[in-house]
C-alpha cells in the first residue's frame, strides 16, 4: 500500500464537542479542501471524553486526495489551571497583582492529564513545567 501524499497540516484550537463548520474551522480546513461537516463529525465524536467547551488543540493532516486524520493534544496547561482554581482569566501583571493560589495536588493533577504532551521524562519535571505556566498566569503555586 503506498503511502498518501500530505499536502497540508492544519493546527486549530477547537472547543470540545462544540466544533461548528464557523470560523475558526471552516475557513482553516476550505482552502485544503477538506469537508468542514465531516471533520466537525469526527472531532466532536472524538472528544466525548473531554469537558464540553474547553479547547482542545488539533493537528490536522490534510492528504493529496483531500482525506485527512487528525491528533487531539491535551487542553493548553493555562486553560486546565484556570478550570481547577476557578479563575475567569490570568493576571494583567502577573509578578505584582496574585489572582488565586493552587496546590501541589492540583498542579499534579493537570501535569498528569498534560503529561503526553509534555516534554517532561518523569510527573516531577511535568509538575515543575505546569507551575511555571501557573507563576506567569499570576496564579501562587503552594508547596
Amino acid at each position: 500500500m503506498a503511502k498518501k501524499k500530505v499536502t497540508g497540516m492544519i493546527k486549530l484550537q477547537v472547543p470540545a464537542q462544540k466544533a461548528t463548520p464557523a470560523p475558526p474551522v471552516g475557513p482553516a480546513l476550505g482552502p485544503h479542501g477538506v469537508s468542514a461537516p465531516q471533520f466537525v463529525q469526527q472531532f466532536n465524536d472524538a472528544s466525548k471524553d473531554v469537558e464540553a467547551g474547553l479547547l482542545v488543540p488539533v493537528v490536522i493532516t490534510v492528504y493529496q486526495d483531500r482525506s485527512f486524520t487528525f491528533e487531539m493534544k491535551s487542553p493548553p496547561a493555562a486553560v486546565l489551571i484556570k478550570k481547577e482554581i476557578g479563575l475567569s482569566s490570568g493576571s494583567a501583571e502577573p509578578h505584582k497583582v496574585k489572582v488565586g493560589k493552587i496546590t501541589r495536588d492540583q498542579l499534579k493533577k493537570i501535569a498528569e492529564m498534560k503529561m503526553a504532551d509534555l516534554n517532561a521524562n518523569d510527573i516531577d519535571a511535568a509538575i515543575k513545567i505546569v507551575a511555571g505556566t501557573a507563576r506567569s498566569m499570576g496564579v501562587e503555586v503552594e508547596g
